[in-house]
Order: structure tokens, then C-alpha cells, then sequence
């Protein structure tokens, strides 16, 4: 076999296994988009109250905020392999509960059990593209796969959602089961199987870098999901669009932070650069956030607004994944994604509420402004660290 068809061969090989765990990012979090899109449907459905629906994402994200430290360790102690097939089947029961609740009860219980394969996506990606990846091409990598929650989310309020139109709202989300079914087969037959499991020592609470992370993602969570939950509706409600343009401000912010995501990974590919990234982006996110302030008196700015959250604060976590690998504790690269990622998820869980209270009295603006100061206090987390990091490096 010549050296060019190796080459070949490689590529392929890489371009495989990038798709694997874009997918697996995907179905991590696709029960949580669906609920938002087909939100309506189970409204009239199942009967169930707003309030009820908005407890869909409090549930999943405060699940997987308490799974993520165990998560991790799982994945350290069995290996990547094991776990995302364990994740993409988990993702599998959790859509089939969904397909299958009478109600209130159930549909939570199942939103619940979606938590698992949130709080082992991070550690099980991550983990294996330290197995797999050559250094080089990790920080591209992480950036692609980490554009699989967005993929997810383009898949619920598209494909999926067009097909609970044509056939039911039950059998789009089963539709989706069986897809996570095909790509936990995928998973199995394709990834070098794992080491024998080995124990590690238990890391629950989050230290040094690791804990500046989990800080600066907790910050940048709460932001994030205020934007996303409320976006849409500030749309129609405050700016007068119509359904449709108020649903594609969400559409262009996740297609935005696909492109950013995978853009700022690859700047990221030197740590020294790296380092400084979260502050630059967090200091670009208040800046979109006080866009949408400002877009209750120019609409128009609303739809930049949406550009530069996809662009900079969707795309800070990405980043976060590539200082994890680059820095992780040999053999503890699952607890410490699991760690940073648990910080993420308790954000997605407190910043709707927290917004929601400004939102419930139309006070949008100072929701905005309040989604600005969550942006500024991670910014502040982030420069902070890369100062210490900076002084501790020239001192070594």
C-alpha cells in the first residue's frame, strides 16, 4: 500500500469518526430540542400547562448537571466505546418514553433520563478523540463534533418537525429513536474497542483549571439558554415578527454558532492562544447581548444580535473542550470534561427562571441587560484564570 493511499485511507478514517461524534452530540440533546419544537403539539395534546413544558428544560439540564461528575468517571473507568453506545442507546430509551407518555409524569420522568446521555457526551467525545486523534487535529475535530448540539437543533425544528406535521408528533420523535438505535450500531461496529476498565480516583469537585472552567460555563450557560428559550418569543411579541421570522432568529443563531464553533476550535489548536479565547468571546457576547437590548428601538438589530450569539457565546464552549483536552490529567479526561460540562448544564438550568422573571412582566430589556452582565462576571472568570495561567507559566 503506497504512502498516499495510507493518506487516503486515514482521512477517510478521521472524516468517520468526526461524523460519529457530531452525531453522538446531536442525539445527546435532541429530546430537549424536540420538546421545544414540537412544543405546541404536546401542549394540546397531553394537556400540559406552559409552566409544565418549561419545566421540560429544568429537568434535563439539572439531570444532567447531577449525572455529569458520575458520567465522567464512567467514561474513564470503561472507555469511550462502551459509553457512547451506551449514551446513543440511552438517547433511544429516552425518545421511545417520550414517543409513548400519556402525560405530564412520564414525559418528565423521560426528559430526566435524557440527562444521562448529556452528561456522558462531553467525556465520551472527548476521551476518544484523545485516543484516536492526532494532536494536530484535535482542536478542528472538537470544534466540529461540539457543532453537533446546533446539527440536533436544526434537526427537531426541520426534518422532524415536518414530519410530525405529515404524521404525528409521536411518530417523528420515534422516527428519532430508531435514528439513535442506527447510530449506537454505528458506534459499535466502528470504534477500536476499548482498554479493560481500570479504576481512577474519584475527582468530584472541580480544581485548578478545571474549576475556572466550570465557572466560566456555569456564567456563560445561564446567558446561553436565556437566549435560546426567550428569543423567539421576544421576536413576535416585542419586535412584531410573525411566527415564522421570530422561529428563524433562533434558526440563523444556531447556524451561526456552527460556523463559529468549528472556526475558533481550529484557532485554538495552540494552548498558549487558546488561553486567551474565553475572555475575547465572552467580551463578544456581551456585546451581542446588548445588541438585543438595543434592537427594542432599532428591530433590525435583533437579527445581528443573533449572529454574534452563535458566533461568540454558543462557540465559548467548544473552546472550553479544546483547553480540557489540551490540559487534562492523564487518564481523568472524562471527569474533567464531565466537571466543566456539569458547570454548562447548571447554567442551562438556572439563567431561563432568572430571565423568565423579567420576561413575565415584559420587562425584555432588562432581562437583556441582565444576559449582558451573565456574559461580562464569565468574561471576567475567563481573564482572570489566563492572567494566573500566564504568571504561572513565565514562573516555571
Amino acid at each position: 500500500m503506497t504512502r498516499e493511499t495510507d493518506e487516503a485511507h486515514g482521512a477517510r478514517a478521521g472524516a468517520g469518526l468526526t461524523a460519529l461524534l457530531t452525531c453522538a452530540m446531536a442525539f445527546s440533546m435532541l429530546q430537549l430540542f424536540l420538546l421545544g419544537a414540537l412544543g405546541p403539539r404536546l401542549v394540546d395534546d397531553l394537556g400540559l400547562s406552559v409552566t409544565t413544558l418549561g419545566l421540560t428544560t429544568t429537568a434535563g439540564f439539572g439531570a444532567a448537571a447531577l449525572l455529569s461528575p458520575l458520567g465522567g468517571r464512567v467514561v474513564d473507568r470503561f472507555g469511550p466505546r462502551t459509553c457512547l453506545v451506551g449514551l446513543l442507546l440511552a438517547s433511544a430509551a429516552a425518545l421511545t418514553l417520550i414517543g409513548a407518555a400519556p402525560g405530564a409524569g412520564v414525559l418528565l420522568a423521560a426528559v430526566a433520563l435524557g440527562g444521562l446521555p448529556q452528561a456522558l457526551a462531553n467525556p465520551a467525545t472527548n476521551k476518544a478523540i484523545l485516543a484516536v486523534v492526532p494532536v494536530a487535529r484535535r482542536g478542528a475535530v472538537t470544534g466540529t463534533k461540539q457543532s453537533g448540539v446546533q446539527l440536533g437543533a436544526f434537526a427537531a425544528g426541520l426534518p422532524l418537525a415536518a414530519l410530525a406535521s405529515a404524521a404525528g408528533w409521536r411518530p417523528a420523535v420515534w422516527t428519532a429513536a430508531a435514528a439513535a438505535v442506527a447510530a449506537a450500531l454505528w458506534a459499535a461496529l466502528t470504534l477500536p474497542a476499548d482498554p479493560p476498565p481500570k479504576a481512577s480516583a474519584a475527582s468530584w469537585v472541580p480544581r485548578g483549571m478545571i474549576a475556572w472552567l466550570a465557572g466560566f460555563s456555569l456564567l456563560l450557560g445561564c446567558g446561553i439558554a436565556s437566549v435560546n428559550t426567550y428569543l423567539a418569543l421576544y421576536g413576535a411579541r416585542e419586535l412584531g415578527l410573525g411566527a415564522t421570522a421570530a422561529g428563524a432568529l433562533v434558526a440563523v443563531l444556531g447556524v451561526a454558532g456552527i460556523a463559529g464553533r468549528i472556526g475558533w476550535s481550529r484557532l485554538a489548536d495552540r494552548p498558549e492562544r487558546a488561553a486567551r479565547l474565553p475572555g475575547l468571546l465572552a467580551a463578544g457576547a456581551v456585546g451581542a447581548a446588548l445588541l438585543l437590548a438595543a434592537s427594542a428601538a432599532v428591530p433590525a438589530l435583533a437579527w445581528v444580535a443573533a449572529v454574534a450569539v452563535g458566533v461568540f457565546a454558543v462557540s465559548a464552549n467548544a473552546v472550553s473542550m479544546v483547553l480540557v483536552l489540551q490540559r487534562a490529567v492523564p487518564g481523568r479526561a472524562g471527569q474533567d470534561s464531565a466537571l466543566v460540562s456539569a458547570g454548562f448544564f447548571a447554567g442551562f438550568a438556572l439563567g431561563p427562571p432568572l430571565f423568565g422573571l423579567a420576561a413575565s412582566a415584559g420587562r425584555y430589556g432588562t432581562g437583556w441587560l441582565l444576559v449582558a452582565a451573565e456574559f461580562a462576571a464569565a468574561g471576567a472568570v475567563a481573564v482572570a484564570w489566563s492572567v494566573r495561567d500566564r504568571r504561572a507559566a513565565a514562573h516555571r
